[in-house]
């Protein structure tokens, strides 16, 4: 009983200050960079990583992209680094999710270990934060119904899956997930994006229910990811941040690997609309 007391209070204080933060730019700005750097520090113990150059990669990188989209910086070279930047994240995504199907560990040579700093902690959080500038003013919307397509998707697969779960999903990666589960999981968050798209004045409801099956797919495949991340590292969390939930990179892992799909998705509508 305590410990459900605990991982509620503590579930209710991160989506409180993440909901709260999000109505402000500065204030999602910092966030974003605070949470960034903690979720960087769970990775690197995870890959057993010892090097300070990750930190110092995300700092410049964010930094820059934040400073950007602040102060409206319309620069073709920018532009560029966005574009060039979205498709090194997706190639090295898709090289994630390529290992996650082998049976044989993720290799962590040092060059790879830089990969996935950059690719995977530093873009994923890079990629949150263009997302809310996708009007290029800041507007929140479209990352608040993403967050919220992820915590539906996440809720009803649990809930699904602990009731009706037969066929396990991945089971040497995370037994307790199941096909059933995922399935409940997308169902319910194809639901909601109905209820997001009249909530929110931003995209229609067909380009929320395409958004809600790449975070559903994505945001599915970031959690087993860090979980056969955590699988090789042989911890149960990535971190004691979060008092009866783990590590903040266990509450974020799925919002991040998804970050760069959804971004991408947007740019793909800004060109053909």
């Amino acid at each position: 009983m305590k410990e459900t007391i605990t991982r509620s209070l503590s579930g209710l204080l991160y989506v409180v200050l993440l909901i709260t933060c999000l109505w402000f730019e500065q204030s999602i700005t910092v966030l974003l960079f605070v949470f960034g750097l903690i979720s960087m520090n769970e990775f690197l113990k995870l890959i057993q990583f010892k090097s300070k150059i990750p930190y110092f990669i995300f700092i410049l990188i964010y930094g820059f992209i934040a400073y950007v989209k602040h102060f409206k910086v319309e620069h073709i070279a920018a532009n560029e680094f966005i574009r060039i930047f979205i498709v090194l994240t997706i190639f090295v995504l898709l090289f994630l999710i390529r290992d996650l199907f082998s049976r044989k560990t993720i290799p962590l040579f040092s060059s790879k270990r830089y990969l996935l700093t950059t690719f995977y902690i530093t873009s994923g959080f890079s990629f949150l934060f263009l997302i809310a500038h996708y009007f290029k003013t800041y507007n929140p919307n479209i990352l608040l119904g993403s967050l919220i397509l992820v915590w539906v998707n996440d809720t009803f697969a649990y809930l699904v899956g602990k009731n009706f779960g037969k066929q396990k999903l991945f089971e040497k990666i995370s037994p307790k997930k199941t096909v059933e589960g995922f399935l409940g999981g997308l169902f319910f968050a194809c639901i909601a994006s109905f209820f997001i798209a009249s909530c929110t004045n931003t995209l229609n409801s067909t380009y929320w229910l395409i958004l809600s099956i790449i975070v559903s797919v994505t945001g599915t495949l970031g959690d087993l990811i860090e979980s056969k991340f955590k699988r090789q590292a042989q911890v149960k969390d990535s971190g004691t941040i979060m008092p009866g939930h783990g590590g903040l990179l266990d509450r974020l892992d799925s919002i991040i690997f998804a970050a760069p799909f959804i971004y991408l998705f947007l740019r793909i509508l800004h060109y053909v609309s």
